[in-house]
């Protein structure tokens, strides 16, 4: 028993080098830096035949997302000349969009009223 007591007590003396032995974390600049992601979406290079511009930045875009088709109503931003999805937004599956144009005359009504 007495070993071990001896043994810690030495280790802790031994390094009296603080941080400096110790890794550094990834700096945050390295993960921002990483290359964007494949399913950025096939619109991102600039398929305009897909895209509908509502007002402004936000637009309706069909695209594909981990082999779907989707319907994406979104608010886009520009960053150094290109133009990205921000997080303000729906992608609608086909059968939620193709819900969606049953009921758009009633919600037209009510918006109406």
């Amino acid at each position: 028993m007495p070993k071990t007591k001896k043994k810690a007590q030495a280790s802790s003396s031994e390094s009296d080098s603080g941080p400096e032995d110790r890794n550094e974390p990834a700096s945050k600049k390295a993960k921002e830096s990483a290359a964007p992601k494949p399913s950025a979406g096939k619109n991102a290079g600039g398929d305009e035949a897909n895209i509908w511009t509502l007002e402004g930045l936000r637009q309706v875009r069909v695209s594909e997302f981990r082999g779907r088709k989707t319907v994406d109503i979104r608010e886009y931003y520009e960053k150094d000349g290109k133009t990205l999805p921000g997080k303000k937004g729906i992608a609608l599956t086909i059968k939620q969009w193709k819900e969606l144009l049953k009921v758009a005359e009633e919600v037209t009504s009510a918006v109406e009223d």
